[in-house]
């Protein structure tokens, strides 16, 4: 029987919710800490741009035991999504847990173990919790990146605009005006395809390289998760800790493989029109799968075809006049410029020895199963394995973390085993993956299956593929992940 602890998590988006059901229901007290007025996370609707709507279809991003609703379409909605995982909150009485509007400015951990929190509200009135474990749920992701431009202080002041693209939430900030968004990610596409049919005179985008994206249906027909998100296609790509079979599989499969991904990017060229636009990316498209690789914005093509949107490559240098000059001379009038440039890689409110503790020099993680680290045993991340099926891979990790904590694991790992295990994968991002170095080396995609069976593994679960070649041809099934968890061995922390 595992002790009752005080539990603290930061944020109250998809990980934040995963991560309180799972202390929750264990007999753990928790306490969630969000500081913004509602829960959601990137999915809050005052943080999403218009026309926003999921990457992964609604089978895969979801909980066990609460399928989306079937009205929902395939991608759902910023909106759909919002009230879903409201839904999931009210369903388990997760409401209560949640301290909305504190923001976690400072943690300090104890020489003995355990943790002050201490929190600010809208007012600025802090407040200090204790805690027996720490779990970030706040992503590795949540501070804006906001660069600045020499002129920028003088076109403000004459009436342009700046602002991040999450602050993009009202469409009149751009009609009849001229456009600019800085970045190449989903959200710049996104907010640029936005634009353009919400009105704007004219809309630039400015990237500094093409990249591959992935189109919601290959040839328009055949849904992406059937081909990205199968135990087949992971296969494809070397994975850490290979035998020396696996090895040589790897090597003789190599002409096929290679052939396979040459023929996916004639596909995407075609679909696209990449090389009319002069837009086809020059790295192999295998090179690219990991977390960062956006799906196309339906209609971000057609409107570049159709010179609604007009891309130019390279970043801007200064605003001047009415104009924001980019490094390669090109002067674009502009009105409001949006920085679609993403997130600052981070957990500042952590204790600089923690950090050091966790991080490498090179700013990876030392994580074992992306989940914790053997030196801060009372610190868990949940979220921190960004996927392509981010709720599913969440939620098991919070699974994973309350057992972890309560000494349930089968077994149970010891600090040696964890060690060699995070240098083993350091080694795998290092030298044969550099690309899953990317966001903090914090990524379990392409490698879904593998991640997932390695934590339901550790936690005792019987796991059956009801039809074998199913499970090596389909995408991953909540369904079938929730009955792997129900079947690991039961037990209640102490009251």
């Amino acid at each position: 029987m595992a002790t009752r602890k005080r539990v603290c998590v930061v944020g109250a988006g998809v990980s934040g919710l995963a991560a309180a059901n799972a202390f929750m229901r264990r007999g753990h007290a928790v306490t969630v800490f969000e500081r913004a007025g509602d829960l959601g996370g990137v999915w809050e609707p005052s943080r999403s741009y218009p026309g926003i709507k999921t990457q992964s279809p609604k089978d895969l991003y979801r909980y066990t035991g609460r399928p989306m609703p079937e009205g929902y379409p395939e991608w759902p909605t910023g909106r759909q999504v919002y009230e879903y995982l409201r839904g999931f909150a009210e369903e388990n009485g997760l409401l209560p847990l949640i301290r909305f509007g504190r923001t976690v400015t400072r943690t300090d951990r104890h020489a003995d173990g355990g943790w002050s929190v201490e929190t600010r509200d809208d007012d600025g009135a802090s407040e200090t919790t204790e805690c027996d474990v720490l779990v970030v749920a706040s992503g590795v992701f949540n501070d804006k990146n906001m660069p600045t431009h020499p002129g920028q202080d003088d076109f403000v002041a004459e009436g342009g605009t700046v602002l991040h693209s999450c602050e993009y939430t009202d469409p009149a900030l751009v009609r009849d005006k001229d456009v600019v968004v800085l970045g190449f990610s989903k959200s710049a596409t996104d907010v640029a395809v936005s634009a353009a049919k919400e009105g704007a005179r004219s809309v630039s985008i400015v990237y500094r390289e093409p990249v591959w994206r992935i189109p919601y249906r290959f040839g328009n027909v055949v849904n992406f998760k059937h081909i990205l998100y199968a135990r087949a296609s992971e296969r494809m790509f070397p994975s850490w800790g290979l035998s020396a079979a696996g090895r040589a599989a790897h090597v003789l499969a190599k002409p096929a493989v290679w052939a396979n991904w040459r023929a996916l990017e004639t596909l995407l060229d075609r679909q696209f029109g990449l090389s009319k636009l002069g837009m086809r990316p020059d790295k192999p498209i295998e090179e690219t799968i990991y977390c960062g690789l956006p799906v196309a914005t339906e209609g971000f093509f057609e409107l570049l075809h159709q010179g609604r949107i007009t891309a130019y490559r390279g970043t801007f240098d200064h605003y001047e006049d009415g104009h924001v000059v980019l490094t390669g001379g090109e002067r674009l009038p502009v009105d409001v410029a949006i920085q679609a440039t993403g997130w600052k890689l981070g957990v500042s409110y952590l204790p600089e020895a923690v950090l050091d503790a966790i991080r490498e020099p090179d700013g990876q993680f030392r994580l074992y199963r992306l989940i914790v680290n053997p030196d801060v045993p009372d610190l868990g991340f949940v979220g921190f394995n960004s996927s392509f099926a981010s709720v599913l891979t969440s939620e098991i990790a919070a699974e994973w973390l309350v057992r972890f904590v309560d000494g349930m694991l089968v077994p149970q790992p010891t600090k040696e085993a964890m060690n060699a295990a995070i240098e083993e994968h350091l080694r795998w991002r290092r030298q044969v993956r550099p690309v899953a170095q990317a966001y903090g080396g914090l990524c379990a995609a392409p490698y879904h299956f593998r991640h997932l069976d390695e934590l339901v593994g550790d936690m005792g679960c019987r796991v059956r593929a009801r039809n074998p070649l199913a499970n090596f041809l389909l995408p991953p099934n909540a369904e079938a992940y929730g009955r792997y968890v129900a079947s690991a061995p039961d037990y209640r922390a102490a009251a």
